[in-house]
């Protein structure tokens, strides 16, 4: 297997704080690899570490074969990065930034312009190109700013929480543009704090907290984490719920919890599809009505909580991320 972001031991201190503690990370090549944890947990510094703008205090790292050190000016023409905050010049059209970026790429004039175009299109920002961007709602300009880090098609891309703020609409509309990105053969890191995002578009997540991974697989395997899928049955009349609980507990995996007020079943189970198929046949057969049946799965959500449900909260990595920044962007201008 051919990774894409290998890091060892990263580890990272912001005056008393620690940010990184000994974080290890293994990305799949032309993979969705999706950061998750509270805020503080360290997602941003190691984003920050892995795209060049960060030192490590310790460990290693390599990003598209290349190390983050030693390597630094190589790596920076392979990959590309969309912080937290959109990174355009708002005095500029959308065009003139993109085609500034492409320039700054070295992709030279004519294909800088031929690629701006290309974006514009791809983006849904070729009718408002030529407007400054300083006049765009807070949707377009996050359009621009991952346009631009994708202006020299990177083989991996970082992007730091990249809809946070945006409504469903946008939200949706950039996550087909990222997937068609990881279709063409970029390797995505991304942070977010919308779960439903993570498990739209990752192959796999890394869940991390006061520096440290404390969960790894893909999202059906930390939902698996959770519990077992989950029945929700409910009867016609409240007095068949002894019977119904009597037919079903062949088929459960676990204790079944009855509602009396709801005249409803709580039932886990394994394969949850045929699982649903028997009950109803079960129930069917006796003449028990039902007026709602349904399959609830755990989700992503629900894996998060418990994951992290055990852990202290406070102020950690990104906290001292904001409180620091002004020393972390010294230091990447050195």
């Amino acid at each position: 297997m051919t990774h894409a972001i290998l890091a060892e031991g990263l580890s990272r201190r912001f005056g008393s704080t620690r940010a990184l503690d000994g974080l290890d990370l293994a990305v799949r090549e032309g993979s969705v690899m999706s950061l998750l944890g509270p805020n503080g947990s360290g997602k941003t510094t190691t984003v920050r570490v892995l795209s060049t703008l960060l030192r490590p205090d310790s460990g290693r790292a390599t990003v598209a074969g290349l190390d983050v050190l030693k390597d630094m000016v190589k790596l920076r023409r392979k990959i590309g990065l969309s912080g937290q905050y959109a990174a355009v010049d708002e005095d500029l059209t959308a065009r003139e930034n993109l085609r500034m970026v492409g320039r700054l790429y070295h992709l030279g004039a004519s294909a800088a312009n031929r690629r701006a175009d290309e974006l514009l299109e791809r983006f849904g920002l070729a009718s408002e190109a030529d407007r400054q961007v300083g006049g765009y709602s807070g949707g377009m300009r996050r359009r621009v700013d991952l346009a631009c880090a994708v202006i020299s098609r990177p083989e991996v891309l970082f992007l730091d929480e990249p809809t946070t703020g945006l409504d469903v609409r946008s939200r949706r509309a950039l996550w087909a543009v990222i997937s068609e990105l990881v279709g063409e053969g970029s390797t995505l890191l991304l942070t977010t704090q919308y779960l439903e995002e993570a498990d739209e578009l990752s192959d796999a997540i890394t869940v991390v907290d006061r520096g440290r991974v404390i969960a790894e697989g893909t999202p059906d395997e930390l939902k698996a984490r959770v519990g077992s899928d989950r029945l929700e049955l409910t009867l016609a009349n409240a007095e068949d719920l002894a019977t119904a609980r009597r037919l079903l507990a062949g088929i459960a995996e676990g204790d079944i919890t009855a509602d009396e007020k709801e005249t409803q079943l709580v039932v886990p189970v394994g394969d949850g599809s045929e699982a649903l198929v028997a009950a109803i046949r079960r129930l069917d057969g006796e003449g028990l009505g039902l007026v709602g049946a349904g399959l609830r799965r755990p989700t992503l959500d629900e894996a998060f909580l418990v994951l992290t449900e055990d852990l202290s909260t406070g102020p950690h990595g990104e906290a001292a991320d904001a409180e620091h920044g002004g020393a972390a962007q010294k230091e990447h201008t050195r």
